[in-house]
């Protein structure tokens, strides 16, 4: 139903029903308006489907961008890593190691350009319900090392905070 139509309640004309009660009247004005609110539920439910495939769209953009950007930044460690092994010439095992480290980050580099959000996103939610307790515990980490952050960036430089209050 368009936004400019409304339709008129659907009311029973005094001269077309003699005999109808004002019950009967009022019945059939609650059918018109439930019908009315029906038909702007299905409208607003299908602009709010407009506007969450839009902001979906705007966000696969975002991550696409970012993920690009993240697997040059890999690719351009691993590079760097490659470099730097020149100076472990003398050394063939250092020197494995970390070509071995850099072949590797060229293969992430790679993988993450080949990928799509929804494939990262279904790795680790399969990896969430493979290991709970992992995800539980990185989680747990994560947020002790957040509220050390927040502690450390709250405190003054020189250590006590009634120290920077006394005048």
């Amino acid at each position: 139903m368009a936004a400019s139509e409304s339709p008129q309640p659907a009311t029973i004309p005094p001269e077309a029903a003699p005999g109808a009660d004002a019950a009967a009247r009022e019945q059939a004005d609650w059918r018109a308006l439930k019908g009315d609110v029906e038909g702007l539920a299905d409208e607003a439910a299908e602009r709010g489907r407009g506007l969450l495939d839009a902001a979906r769209l705007q966000a696969q953009d975002y991550v696409e961008r970012r993920k690009n950007d993240a697997a040059q930044s890999v690719h351009e460690f691993a590079r760097t890593l490659r470099t730097s092994t020149k100076e472990f010439d003398d050394k063939p095992n250092v020197k494995a190691f970390f070509d071995s480290a850099a072949d590797g980050l060229e293969q992430l580099g790679s993988s993450i350009e080949t990928r799509s959000f929804s494939d990262f996103y279904n790795e680790a939610e399969s990896f969430a319900r493979r290991a709970p307790v992992a995800v539980a515990v990185g989680t747990f980490v994560a947020g002790l090392l957040a509220a050390r952050l927040i502690k450390a960036s709250s405190l003054p430089p020189d250590g006590d905070a009634r120290e920077t209050f006394r005048g």
